[in-house]
Formats: structure tokens, C-alpha cells, sequence
């Protein structure tokens, strides 16, 4: 495993972030930070998501934060220029984890079958996002999907939440969980983010109590 990869097991949870607006990215990342969290998954969905991970990169150096939601090549590159660590997706696109893989970008793609689970496994890879968690069979499923796979580590994400987290932060199969609760997209636009640091440090102390 890289060490990318390693750091973000150690932090536990990953906050998933969507950016409207470059502005809020500095104080956001700095929330993270502050509440125990240094790490994020800025997703592709918006036009600011590029600038919002630049400017983070370049203001917070020791932040772990990376780009999900990447569907082609093309948006793998634009990421990392901009300074993403890592490299998430939603679902196994062959062409972007051979391309990521290729340039020595972190990958971790989506899975939600035994069958794209060795498709990962066939390009070496050993952490694969779940996705979408809940939906998909949620800790249950991972437990019964993994049996044959021992060697794979799993960062879930959706429907992930602080009624939840403990149980996945506690197998052993869990490199880490993708959630969005103290990062919710009203509290960014409102600029509260006093608010999302008190919900990151009660998400970060979660980490702590589960994993030491």
C-alpha cells in the first residue's frame, strides 16, 4: 500500500467535499484541519473543484486532499496539476486506473461486485472505494464480499454517518470511511464553518475512540 494510502487509514474518515466557490476551500480545508480531519475528497462535480484543490495544495501543504468523482483521463491530470494526493472514483473505469497507475497517482476506484473487485485486483491494486455503501449492502456486504479476498482493503462511502461509522471504523477490512455529514453542502455555502470544525473534531474523536 502507498504511503498516500496509509496516512489516509490513519486518519479514518474522509470528509467528501463539494466546492461551489474557490472562496470557501482556504476556510474549509482549515476547519478539517483544525478539527482533527486533514484530510478531504474534493469531488469534480463543480467548475471550482480544480482552483478549490490548488488552492488548498498551496496553502495547506500537509493536508492529505485529493479529487473524487473522476470519470476520464483528462480529469485525473487536471487534479493532480492542481495538487491532488490521491485519486478516487466512483466506479471502475479500466482506462483511468491504468492511467493513474501509469503516471503513479494513488487510485482507488468504485466497486460494488466480486466481479470489479478482481478487475482491481488484476491491476495490482489493494484499497477499493464501496460504492454506494448502504445501498449496496453496507458492512454486511463487505464482510461476506471480502471472505474470499483478504488481501483487499475497503473505504466505503455513502450513507456513511455518525450512527453508522463506529461499526465500519471497527472491521478490520476498512482502510477508511468516505462521509459528508460535517462537510453538508448548506453549511459550506453559509460559510459556518465553525460548525463543520465542531462536527469534524466529533468525527475525528470517533477515530480515536474506535481505533486508538
Amino acid at each position: 500500500m502507498n504511503d498516500t494510502l496509509k496516512q489516509i487509514g490513519k486518519t479514518g474518515i474522509v470528509p467528501v467535499v463539494v466546492l461551489n466557490k474557490v472562496s470557501d476551500a482556504e476556510p474549509l480545508a482549515e476547519s478539517l484541519i483544525k478539527g482533527g480531519l486533514p484530510c478531504a475528497e474534493v469531488t469534480f462535480r463543480t467548475d471550482a473543484a480544480e482552483d478549490s484543490i490548488r488552492a488548498i495544495a498551496k496553502k495547506f501543504p500537509e493536508m492529505f486532499v485529493g479529487a473524487g468523482t473522476i470519470l476520464t483521463v483528462e480529469q485525473a491530470d487536471r487534479a493532480v496539476d492542481a495538487g491532488a494526493k490521491f485519486i478516487v472514483s466512483p466506479g471502475f473505469n479500466p482506462k483511468v486506473v491504468e492511467h493513474c497507475l501509469k503516471k503513479g497517482y494513488p487510485v482507488t476506484p468504485g466497486i460494488m461486485t466480486p466481479t470489479e473487485l478482481e478487475m482491481a485486483l488484476g491491476f495490482g491494486l489493494d484499497v477499493v472505494k464501496f460504492f454506494p455503501a448502504e445501498n449496496a449492502g453496507g458492512l454486511k456486504m463487505i464482510k461476506a464480499m471480502s471472505a474470499p479476498y483478504t488481501m483487499m482493503k475497503f473505504m466505503p462511502t455513502g450513507g456513511i454517518n455518525p450512527n453508522n461509522v463506529k461499526d465500519y471504523l471497527a472491521c478490520d477490512k476498512i482502510l477508511a470511511c468516505g462521509g459528508s455529514w460535517m462537510v453538508k453542502g448548506d453549511l459550506v455555502n453559509a460559510g459556518n464553518f465553525a460548525e463543520i470544525e465542531r462536527l469534524t473534531r466529533e468525527a475525528s474523536n470517533i477515530v480515536k475512540e474506535i481505533r486508538g
